[in-house]
């Protein structure tokens, strides 16, 4: 295999030699664009004469982004959950295609990607009120493309990842959605004055188990364990384009087994018997499969129904605003803030590891330094610590 780098204003290219066209009787030569730098087209060149050499080289296809991306999209749904599948087809479908599908894969450039992230932050809406997506909403979008034209590296479609060098939105931390939790006191009001709503136990256990909405929506009464008060955490409800979704959890993490103080249980056991009068009213069969809060048919409650619920109840009550998911936060919080420590808090929550746990309630942790500096000098140097 034959190989030189060439120069057109201001690009690189990497041309291989690939023999004699039959047809014509001439050389046939492939132009590889490798971007602006002269050293870049070096390492394109030795990655080329490699794949050549370990018999991975393949000659560029006439084949635009947006087409590639239609030929990709299918590949991911069974590797991916539901919900984030519909958000790639809907990202690939709304604000990819319409944009930058056209541009070739092969001649696909970082500039083309910083481009569109700048018209999604100005322009990239698609309702009638116009305007831009939120940096996270397009940085989203960087996150499947990158994806996509990593994997299409990683087959030899393409010569390199241009996703790895353009210039994504970043998000600042003042641009997340703010974390706001309930004291004991403040959730305890919450519950008193909830107890008589249908989805009060739903409400109960999610404040005492920190489970996220969709865990929460997939228990069935199967995986709970009332001898030794316990609950395992095994699949979850989603609802990508407002269509029902049961699937097992997202990560080794999520899976995970819960225990439960006996009041939650005692709570369980009532509600249990309330829905088994139910269902033998409206002749509704169920078994130990059955899902532990459903609708009056027994299918799964849509989780936005149940956030919308909860915001409806609080916007009635004298309580500090807060949205569903602060209740998974308040769990954590208390439990934090009471010594519990953070390994276990994590193991409940799910999370991947308990450095991921100390970094989203960072904020608890500093009153509890101080509470630990006043402990060890109490430890130490006796009662007054000085």
């Amino acid at each position: 295999m034959r190989g030189h780098i060439a120069k057109k204003g201001n690009r690189y290219y990497v041309v291989i030699y690939e023999g004699i066209n039959p047809a014509t009787g001439k050389g046939r030569h492939r132009w590889h664009a490798a971007g602006p730098s002269l050293k870049g087209a070096e390492r394109l060149l030795a990655e080329l004469v490699k794949r050549h050499h370990d018999g991975e080289y393949r000659p560029p296809q006439k084949v635009t982004l947006g087409e590639y991306l239609e030929r990709w999209l299918p590949t991911q749904k069974q590797r991916l959950a539901a919900s984030t599948f519909s958000s790639y087809q809907n990202n690939i479908r709304l604000h990819v295609v319409p944009y930058i599908g056209s541009i070739p894969l092969q001649r696909l450039m970082p500039e083309d990607l910083d481009g569109l992230y700048a018209h999604l932050l100005s322009d990239g809406r698609r309702n009638n009120g116009g305007g831009g997506l939120s940096p996270k909403s397009v940085r989203l979008v960087h996150s499947v493309i990158h994806k996509a034209l990593a994997d299409a590296h990683r087959k030899g479609s393409v010569t390199r990842n241009v996703a790895d060098v353009a210039d994504a939105p970043k998000i600042s931390a003042g641009a997340r959605p703010k974390m706001r939790a309930w004291n004991a006191d403040e959730l305890r009001q919450f519950l008193e004055l909830v107890e008589e709503h249908p989805l009060y136990t739903a409400f109960y256990v999610k404040a005492n188990t920190g489970m996220r909405r969709g865990e929460l929506l997939g228990l069935t009464w199967r995986v709970i364990d009332f001898d030794n008060a316990r609950l395992s955490v095994t699949q979850t409800v989603t609802a990508p384009d407002y269509k029902m979704v049961v699937s097992a959890v997202k990560s080794a993490h999520s899976l995970r087994t819960i225990d439960l103080n006996p009041r939650t249980i005692s709570i369980l056991r009532t509600w249990r018997k309330q829905q088994l009068e139910t269902y033998m009213q409206t002749g509704v069969r169920t078994d130990d499969s059955g899902f532990v809060f459903a609708r009056p048919d027994g299918s799964p409650i849509h989780p936005d129904y149940f956030s919308q619920t909860f915001d409806r109840l609080l916007a009635k009550l004298d309580i500090p605003r807060i949205r569903l998911h602060d209740l998974r936060h308040t769990h954590a919080t208390l439990l934090i803030k009471a010594g519990v420590p953070v390994k276990v808090v994590s193991e409940r929550l799910g999370h991947a590891s308990v450095a991921f746990t100390m970094q989203v309630y960072q904020h608890v942790l500093p009153g509890m330094q101080a509470d630990a500096a006043a402990t060890f000098g109490k430890i130490v140097f006796g009662s007054s610590g000085e």
